[in-house]
C-alpha cells in the first residue's frame, strides 16, 4: 500500500517535521543543526531531511520548504560573488519587511531577522560578512526573488535526483549590482579580527 502524501508530495512524517519548524528562527536552528557538506549536489528537501546534511543551496531549499508549509511563498535569492562561491538564501517577509535563512560555513552569512525594507537592504546586510580566504570582500550582486512554485512539476521538494532545475532558475534570474565596478576594485581587505569572527565554527574541507 503506497504511503500517504501531502499535496506537495511529501509524506505525512516529512510534512510534520517541516510544519514543526513554525518560525524562521526555528527553521534556521534546524538548518544550523545539519552537517555542512562539500559536495557537487543539489539535494531536495526530502533528501536533506533524510540525510541531515547539506551545503548552502540545500539548506536554502529545506528552509524554503519549511516556510511554504508555514504559510510563506517558497522564495530563494542568489548572492553572486567574484573569486568566491555564490550563496543562496531562503527569503521571507513579515509585516512588510524581509528576512533571510541560510546554511553557511561562515558565521555571518546565515540568519537575518525581518528588518529590511527592500531586498537590496537585505542583500547589503551580507556584504561585510561575505569574503574569501584571502580576506577580499567578494559580494557583487543579488538576484530578484525566485519562486520555486514555478517548478513544482519538477518535484523540487521530493526528488531523489539532484534538482539542478533550481540552479537553472537562479542563474536565469535578473541580478542587480551591489557596488560599482570602480568601487569594487578599490575595496580594502577585511581586518584580521573581523575575518576570524566570521570563521567561527567553520567546517574545514
Amino acid at each position: 500500500m503506497p504511503a500517504k502524501t501531502t499535496p506537495f508530495g511529501l509524506t505525512p512524517a516529512e510534512a510534520r517535521t517541516l510544519r514543526a519548524l513554525s518560525t524562521p528562527a526555528k527553521i534556521q536552528k534546524f538548518v544550523d543543526s545539519i552537517e555542512y557538506q562539500y559536495a557537487d549536489t543539489a539535494m531536495s528537501p526530502r533528501r536533506v531531511l533524510r540525510e541531515r546534511k547539506g551545503h548552502c543551496l540545500e539548506g536554502a531549499l529545506v528552509a524554503a520548504a519549511a516556510l511554504r508549509l508555514n504559510g510563506h511563498k517558497p522564495l530563494l535569492m542568489d548572492l553572486e560573488a567574484v573569486r568566491d562561491d555564490d550563496h543562496v538564501i531562503a527569503i521571507y517577509r513579515e509585516r512588510g519587511l524581509w528576512g533571510g535563512i541560510a546554511k553557511s560555513n561562515f558565521a555571518g552569512l546565515r540568519f537575518r531577522a525581518p528588518a529590511y525594507r527592500t531586498l537590496r537592504e537585505l542583500a547589503l546586510s551580507y556584504f561585510e560578512h561575505y569574503y574569501n580566504l584571502r580576506g577580499e570582500r567578494t559580494l557583487r550582486a543579488y538576484s530578484a526573488p525566485v519562486n520555486l512554485a514555478r517548478i513544482d512539476k519538477q518535484n523540487w521538494m521530493t526528488s531523489e535526483e539532484d534538482v539542478w532545475c533550481v540552479t537553472d532558475l537562479l542563474i536565469a534570474a535578473r541580478h542587480y549590482p551591489i557596488v560599482p565596478d570602480k568601487v569594487a576594485r578599490e575595496l580594502p581587505r577585511l581586518d584580521r579580527r573581523s575575518f576570524e569572527a566570521g570563521m567561527h565554527g567553520r567546517v574545514a574541507h
